[in-house]
């Protein structure tokens, strides 16, 4: 028995014909069986198609079982949750504020907490207090709080705490906690919200108050009262999810004080809850494994945000054919190793009450697990095993929807994109050498499958400016270049745009989150050059971010305002193990600045 070619089709002998048809009614049989239990809907089709080519060959049934798309065994696959894990549903946690002006003293429950700098504990001669609060404070408890202060070395660095519990107070436990030398930036109060949070949870408290020392140098007092509260939530909350055993925190009410009441107030403390929602769901996809939160799964969790608040949201998650449509081959390619199929997000905010004076877009790099592909990440500081924080971009302008869709800021218009998949390693996928086309006719020569986001995000670009967009922000995990240059904690800034850039920084200075302006020198490009397409996707070693962030540019247009942000240090905290929720807070801040 043997083979011919003939006009590039193969040609076989009468004998190797009918085994071949023996073969294949086997393999048929089977696909009944196997079909039937995965999707019966997908069987009838499925089958139909099967028994219908006649001219079939075994190499045929094999492909079409086998290979990556719509076959047997990758639907299988993919349709399998791996490992059996399901995350537990564990509500957020749940806590009631209030802004009083109540005097600290007379306050009456679980933990009195106290924010205080150096200066505040400047004693007088007979080793009191001088600050006005501390020394009210001290008076009811016999001199006690200064004893212990001193007997704790408590000196109020930022970081220090000591909780003591006295008699002679409404309150069961009052702890004092450092602000450092001077207490102004939204970091401070956060850092403070969260320290007083660890030790409620210490003591079990279950209703506590917060005043400040000193609050009387503060301007923004309604957005310091808000820093606080966000502080608290997300210094209480932990993610259990995939625990098999998990501790309540039993906190059900705080009280700030001194920080004034009435209805601007209670507004930025509402404010502060709807963010941190937003930042708890971005920490808690960044947390799911990628055997969990596939593109998929993904697309799923985004899809259930727009229905939550289908009053101002709605979503449109585009399929692999409807992809192929709109010719985004760059994206494509990085997907097609997976057994999962990728998923294009697009979620659409519309303010309620009227048109959107000015139309923004969020793009958000999504992938759900990155492997590098055939330049396969190994060896020492890799990191593969985080590799799930891939899709950071992606959690933090998801996160920002959701926190969006509570807020209702008016007269602006939101897009949210995320081009979600897996760069994975298979006969299918993209191989070092490839060329690609991305969805505005741009064509990359691929010198590296480990540099794949930026190939989704040319073509999530692509689809943003498609939108009418006025201003462009893409926040992506892109290099370890950028968390070599700025540390764990800041996020490199790149945008041709000064206007954009202020935007973006005055939001940051409201959020606290950190950010680093880094230049976009175009002579760097040279690097970026193929002799045989338009570019490759990476250029040499020096400038890393910098060249990842010209390539974006390539596919922006130019009366787009445009920003990218690598967020690859600031995604993830090694000491904690866990998501940070970074850029939610102020991709929300910046929205809200642009709304009328």
């Amino acid at each position: 028995m043997g083979w011919r070619v003939f006009g590039g089709n193969l040609a076989f002998s009468p004998g190797l014909e009918m085994v071949l048809k023996m073969v294949t009614a086997v393999v048929v049989s089977l696909a009944s069986t196997l079909i039937a239990v995965t999707s019966p809907s997908y069987s009838s089709s499925f089958l139909t198609k099967l028994r219908s080519a006649h001219s079939l060959r075994l190499s045929f049934a094999v492909t079409h079982l086998c290979s990556r798309r719509g076959k047997l065994m990758a639907h299988t696959l993919a349709q399998a949750n791996l490992g059996l894990t399901h995350p537990s549903c564990i509500d957020a946690p749940k806590i009631s504020f209030a802004a009083k002006e109540l005097d600290a003293a007379e306050w009456k429950g679980d933990l009195l907490a106290v924010g205080v700098t150096e200066k505040d504990l400047a004693k007088d001669e007979n080793s009191k207090f001088q600050n006005s609060v501390l020394k009210k404070l001290d008076s009811h408890l016999g001199g006690l709080l200064a004893e212990a202060s001193s007997e704790e070395d408590f000196t109020g660095k930022s970081g220090q705490s000591t909780v003591v519990r006295l008699p002679g107070l409404g309150s069961k436990r009052v702890g004092l906690f450092g602000l450092g030398q001077s207490a102004s930036s939204t970091e401070a109060f956060q850092g403070l919200g969260e320290a007083v949070a660890a030790a409620a949870k210490a003591v079990q408290a279950g209703d506590i108050a917060i005043v400040l020392a000193s609050s009387e140098g503060i301007s923004a007092k309604s957005n310091t009262a808000s820093a606080i509260a966000s502080g608290t939530v997300l210094g209480i909350y932990e993610d259990n999810r995939y625990k098999s055993e998990s501790k309540k925190s039993v906190l059900k009410s705080v009280d700030i004080l001194g920080l004034g009441t009435g209805p601007e107030v209670e507004k930025k403390l509402q404010y502060a809850e709807d963010v941190t929602s937003g930042i708890i769901f971005g920490k808690e996809l960044v947390n799911s494994p990628a055997n969990v939160l596939t593109p998929g799964k993904l697309a799923e969790e985004a899809s259930k945000i727009a229905s939550t608040y289908s009053d101002v949201l709605s979503a449109n998650v585009l399929n692999e054919e409807q992809c192929k449509e709109l010719k985004m081959g760059s994206y494509l390619a990085v997907a097609a190793a997976s057994a999962n199929p990728p998923h294009f997000i697009h979620l659409i905010y519309k303010p309620p009450g009227g048109p959107a004076k000015v139309k923004l877009g969020l793009v958000g790099k999504g992938l759900t697990f990155d492997s590098g592909g055939y330049n396969i990440k190994t060896g020492p500081g890799c990191s593969v095993e985080l590799m799930k924080f891939d899709m950071g971009g992606s959690a933090a302008i998801l996160g920002a929807a959701k926190a969006i869709a509570q807020i209702k800021p008016p007269g602006v218009e939101v897009h949210f994109i995320v081009a979600a998949c897996e760069n994975m390693i298979s006969g299918t996928g993209m191989r070092p050498g490839d060329i690609v086309t991305a969805s505005n006719g741009k064509t990359i020569e691929v010198n590296n499958t480990d540099a794949e986001g930026r190939l989704t995000l040319a073509d999530a670009l692509v689809y943003a400016c498609n939108q009418g967009v006025d201003k462009i922000v893409d926040l992506a995990t892109l290099t370890g270049a950028c968390v070599v240059a700025l540390g764990p904690s800041i996020a490199g800034v790149f945008t041709p745009s000064d206007d954009l850039a202020k935007e973006v920084f005055a939001a940051s200075e409201i959020s606290g989150e950190k950010f680093w302006r880094l230049p976009l020198e175009e002579s760097y490009w040279e690097t970026m050059k193929s002799g045989i397409a338009d570019m490759l996707n990476t250029g040499g070693r020096a400038g890393g971010s910098i060249n990842a962030a010209l390539f974006l540019k390539q596919f922006v247009d130019e009366k787009v305002q445009w920003m990218h942000i690598d967020m690859a240090g600031p995604v993830w905290n090694d000491k904690k193990r866990t998501a940070t929720g970074f850029g939610v807070s102020t991709l929300v801040e910046w929205v809200q600045k642009n709304s009328s």
